[in-house]
C-alpha cells in the first residue's frame, strides 16, 4: 500500500490557526469569561460568578449610550456609502496611471497618526477658523458657526475616517468585474441606468456590503473621535468601556459591555447580510 502524502497546503495554514487561536478566539473566550466574574476592590476580579455586570447594563444611562452609538455607526455608514460607493467606482474607470495616483493620495492619510489628524479637524471646525473663514469670506455666512463639539462634527469626523475603506472595498470589487456583462445588456437594449442596476450592482454589492461591515464595525467604537470632535456632548459605548477601564477600574463590567457590543454589532450584521441575499432583493434586479 501506498503511504499518503501530507498535503503541503495544512503545513502553510497551520501558523494562522495558531494566530487565530492565540490572538482572537482566546482573548474573546477571556473576555466572556472575565465579564460574569465580580469586580476586585482595587484591580481585576474575584472567582465569584455573578450576572450584576449584564443587569446593570439595562440601566437607562447604558441603554441610551448603546443607542446613541448605534445611531452614530448607521448615520455615519449610510453617508460613507454614499459617497464612497462613486467615487470607488469611478476611481476603477480610470486610466492605469490616474488609478496609482488617486490610490496614493488615499494612502497618504494612513502615514499620518489618526489622532493627529482629528485635531486638524479641531481647526477646521472651530470659532472663526478656517472653514468659518471661507464661508464669510464667500458671503455665504455672516457670523462663525458653532460647529466645533456638535453632532455633525462628529459624523464628519466618522465619515473622513473610515472612508478609505469603503472606497477600497467597492474599488477592488469593480476592478474584478466582467465589463463584458454590462456590454451585452445594453446591445440587447439595456439603458445605462438600466444595465446598471441588473449588471453593475448586482455584481459589486458584495464590496459595498464588505464596505458597509469594514466601516460599521468601527463606527462603534471609535469613542476618541466622539471626545475630540464632540466633547462631552455625545457618549460613545467605547467611551464607557475606556472609562470604566481607567477610571473605574472595573474590569468585569467593561468586559460586559464589550460582550453586548459584539453580539448586537454580529447580529445586525448578520441580519443585514440575510437580507441583501433574500430572493426578493434579487429578483428587483
Amino acid at each position: 500500500m501506498k503511504k499518503k502524502k501530507s498535503n503541503p497546503v495544512v503545513w502553510t495554514l497551520f501558523p494562522m490557526y495558531i494566530f487565530t487561536i492565540a490572538f482572537v478566539v482566546f482573548p474573546l473566550l477571556y473576555m466572556i469569561c472575565i465579564s460574569f466574574l465580580g469586580r476586585s476592590d482595587t484591580w481585576g476580579v474575584i472567582p465569584e460568578v455573578t450576572f450584576e455586570h449584564y443587569k446593570k447594563i439595562a440601566e437607562p444611562l447604558y441603554r441610551e449610550t448603546f443607542l446613541e452609538s448605534f445611531q452614530v455607526a448607521f448615520l455615519s455608514t449610510g453617508m460613507i456609502a454614499l459617497i464612497g460607493y462613486p467615487f470607488g467606482y469611478f476611481m476603477a474607470r480610470l486610466s492605469e496611471v490616474w488609478k496609482k495616483r488617486v490610490l496614493l493620495l488615499l494612502m497618504i492619510p494612513f502615514w499620518t497618526s489618526s489622532l493627529i489628524r482629528m485635531y486638524g479637524w479641531i481647526i477646521i471646525f472651530r470659532s472663526n477658523g478656517v472653514l468659518d473663514q471661507i464661508l464669510m469670506g464667500l458671503r455665504i455666512t455672516k457670523e462663525p458657526l458653532k460647529l466645533l463639539y456638535t453632532y455633525p462634527a462628529v459624523i464628519v469626523g466618522m465619515v473622513y475616517a473610515l472612508l478609505p475603506f469603503m472606497i477600497l472595498s467597492v474599488y477592488s470589487s469593480v476592478e474584478k468585474m466582467d465589463w463584458n456583462l454590462v456590454e451585452a445588456s445594453r446591445d440587447l437594449g439595456a439603458s445605462r441606468v438600466r444595465a446598471f442596476f441588473t449588471i453593475t450592482f448586482k455584481l459589486t454589492l458584495p464590496g459595498l456590503l464588505s464596505g458597509v461591515i469594514l466601516t460599521f464595525i468601527p463606527s462603534m467604537g471609535l469613542f476618541f473621535i466622539a471626545d475630540i470632535l464632540g466633547g462631552n456632548k455625545i457618549l460613545l459605548v467605547g467611551s464607557i468601556i475606556q472609562e470604566q477601564l481607567t477610571k473605574g477600574r472595573n474590569l468585569p463590567f467593561a468586559a460586559a459591555l464589550s460582550v453586548v457590543l459584539m453580539v448586537l454589532t454580529s447580529m445586525l450584521i448578520g441580519f443585514y447580510r440575510k437580507i441583501t441575499h433574500t430572493k426578493e432583493l434579487e429578483g428587483m434586479f
